[in-house]
């Protein structure tokens, strides 16, 4: 039995799942426990090349998908957390310095992160107002990113965006809905900037 069907198995029953979890992962500091990580080298998935810096926080479990692709590095200080969801980073990627990235995550191939960007697949529910939200539990849907992408420094970007092909993420943007391919955005929350033209060979201003 691969480590798929043992992982689809567990996740089959909840005892099992619970005891699991709770040998797995350290309930206070929320992060795999020292065990789990000293096998880390035989269920992370890395290409040719690839660079993990030694000071980035690495909480990552072998019941969820991580992999990097040939090429791509991450930086110093970053976060790679993939708890409640995978984590995929393509080829010739760079996650900057003090990046957070929370799964479900999907980044393709010739990304770039500036500084103290945050990609999370995760957030808190907050409905019962009789209950502390650190009880309710929290909520995924992946975050897809797509080739040469460019994200600029401290923008955040929240569960369910797709950011599109080719585009660009001012500064200190708050992305919380789509982005389609070859636009400039930016913003809190972001809007639609620019457009990359086809016809004119430039990007172009979009008139609100």
């Amino acid at each position: 039995m691969n480590l798929v069907n043992i992982t689809k198995f567990v996740r089959k029953h909840e005892r099992l799942k619970s005891i699991i979890l709770f040998t797995a992962i350290n309930p206070v500091r929320i992060r795999p426990r020292c065990w789990v990580r000293f096998f880390r080298f035989m269920y992370i998935s890395r290409g040719r090349k690839s660079v993990i810096c030694h000071s980035a926080r690495k909480d990552l479990v072998p019941f969820n998908r991580f992999s990097i692709g040939e090429r791509s590095i991450i930086e110093d200080f970053a976060t790679l957390n993939n708890m409640v969801g995978g984590i995929e980073i393509g080829k010739r990627t760079r996650v900057g310095i003090g990046n957070v990235i929370i799964g479900p995550v999907k980044i393709g191939d010739n990304v770039i992160f500036a500084q103290n960007v945050v990609i999370s697949g995760l957030d808190h529910n907050y409905i019962d107002v009789n209950l502390p939200i650190l009880d309710q539990g929290v909520s995924t849907a992946e975050v897809i990113i797509e080739d040469e992408v460019w994200i600029g420094a401290n923008s955040v970007v929240t569960k369910g965006t797709k950011i599109g092909k080719h585009s660009v993420i001012a500064a200190g943007s708050l992305v919380n809905k789509d982005v389609p391919p070859f636009c400039l955005v930016g913003g809190n929350p972001a809007r639609i900037i620019k457009k990359y033209s086809f016809e004119s060979g430039r990007w172009e201003r979009v008139l609100l």
